[in-house]
């Protein structure tokens, strides 16, 4: 039996995470949105590049539900995006709406899925899934950890003239401006990133590094990012499919790891069939314990004004 995917939410996000997918052939896909006629647009358009390129999949588009059953895994896109001057946390009412809804519906017709969340906040719209769902904890995960240490490898490798495929850096934390970038623990070519860069450039790429979302929505003026945030879903999805037990960092449901209970929090997770197999726990200095502890106080105060908003 052939593997699918549906796509809450068919904007750029949506359809670009659709497009990184169609390229690995993968899994069949389904686009689902509210907008008559894009989600039907935009998967037949998918649909007819895939001859010029070679890949075998079926890409359908939606505008309810229905379209989805038997989705092995259910990614959610759906949300306002940002807009210049906003910071994640203020698309919370509105984005918690329509994250409830679209995982209700979803298991409604896929009650085995496993739900990558892209919405904002990240951190507390994973959250909500797994409230709203009753699921357990390792069929939700949120992406931002990897489309973070991407950008700050990306920033390293502009810095340093060498192979993105040489550099090895790891962000951990909420995905806000409080992320956790680890200096001691990221590398180009097993060489420390302390060891290769003066201290100046990199306060200055970590601080690129967490304002990266903010640089791009300044510079689009009408959207957020959306080719990064869809390769990062791709990687997830084809770890789970393919039960690589890959690990990267993402956001999962922490139950005592790093000293944190009962909130999404990025971290080094193993990826697998069953989706998160295990949490990786790094050994952290006081320094950037610290660092953590700080990033979760502002993940937990997101998180109680989600309670606020919604009864589970």
């Amino acid at each position: 039996m052939r593997n699918k995917v549906s796509i809450i939410g068919a904007g750029m996000t949506g359809a670009t995470t659709a497009h990184w997918l169609a390229e690995r052939e993968i899994a069949d896909l389904v686009l689902v949105d509210i907008v008559d006629g894009m989600p039907q647009g935009k998967a037949l358009d998918l649909q007819e590049s895939l001859p010029i390129i070679g890949k075998d999949v079926v890409v359908n588009g939606a505008n309810t539900f229905e379209a989805t059953a038997g989705s092995d895994i259910v990614v959610i896109t759906a949300g306002l995006p940002r807009k210049p001057g906003m910071s994640r946390d203020d698309l919370l009412s509105a984005n918690a709406e329509i994250v409830g809804n679209a995982t209700k519906e979803s298991l409604k017709y896929s009650p085995e899925a496993i739900f990558i969340v892209l919405t904002n906040p990240l951190d507390t719209m994973a959250y909500l899934t797994m409230k709203v769902g009753d699921l357990p904890p390792e069929r939700v995960i949120g992406q931002a950890g990897i489309l973070d240490s991407a950008r700050m490898r990306a920033f390293v490798a502009m810095e340093l003239g060498v192979s993105v495929e040489n550099i090895h850096c790891y962000v951990l934390g909420g995905h806000g401006d409080d992320m956790v970038p680890l200096i001691r623990h990221s590398n180009v070519a097993g060489v420390s990133l302390a060891d290769m860069l003066p201290s100046n450039r990199l306060d200055a790429i970590v601080e690129r590094t967490r304002k990266g979302g903010g640089e791009i929505v300044s510079l689009l003026k009408t959207g957020s990012a959306f080719y990064a945030p869809g390769a990062a879903v791709a990687q997830m999805v084809e770890a789970i499919l393919k039960d690589k037990n890959l690990i990267v960092p993402a956001a999962a449901y922490m139950q005592g790891e790093y000293g944190l209970k009962d909130i999404f929090f990025g971290v080094p997770v193993q990826l697998g069939r069953q989706g998160v197999v295990k949490i990786i726990e790094y050994q952290l200095n006081d320094q950037e314990q610290a660092a953590l502890n700080k990033s979760a106080e502002a993940v937990n105060q997101t998180v109680a004004a989600l309670k606020s908003l919604v009864k589970f």
